[in-house]
């Protein structure tokens, strides 16, 4: 039985650029780096340093190469947070590509962008 998601894997162009997006716009923390020195390059991020999921940060290009067929599209991914318009508006002041609040059925929700072009969605949780 499984009891919980322990890695959401994201495939990006540039590991840099979206270490730094996650790290100083969205606030983030590195837990983790792996770097065999042949191309393999994974960072690990995630809110907190003490989350149960976190997200796995992969050289979208090198995993093509190493397992072609694999489904590297970015995952739709909902985000929780107790301070909604704060995020939202730390996220716009920041320069990141935000969305309007949108009210639905189970609550106000809004979307962000990377860098490279993928939309994330943040959930108001109270």
């Amino acid at each position: 039985m499984i009891s919980k998601v322990g890695q959401i894997m994201l495939y990006v162009d540039n590991q840099d650029k979206a270490v730094e997006f996650w790290t100083e716009k969205v606030g983030f923390q590195v837990i983790s780096e792996e770097n065999n020195g042949q191309g393999f390059r994974y960072i690990e991020i995630a809110p907190t340093k003490d989350s149960e999921t976190t997200i796995i940060l992969h050289n979208k290009e090198f995993v093509a190469k190493m397992s072609p067929g694999l489904n590297l599209g970015t995952p739709s991914l909902m985000f929780f947070t107790e301070h909604f318009e704060q995020l939202h508006g730390d996220l716009s002041n920041k320069n990141v590509t935000v969305g309007d609040i949108v009210t639905m059925p189970s609550g106000r929700v809004f979307n962000f962008a990377d860098d490279e072009a993928n939309y994330f969605a943040v959930m108001e949780k109270k």
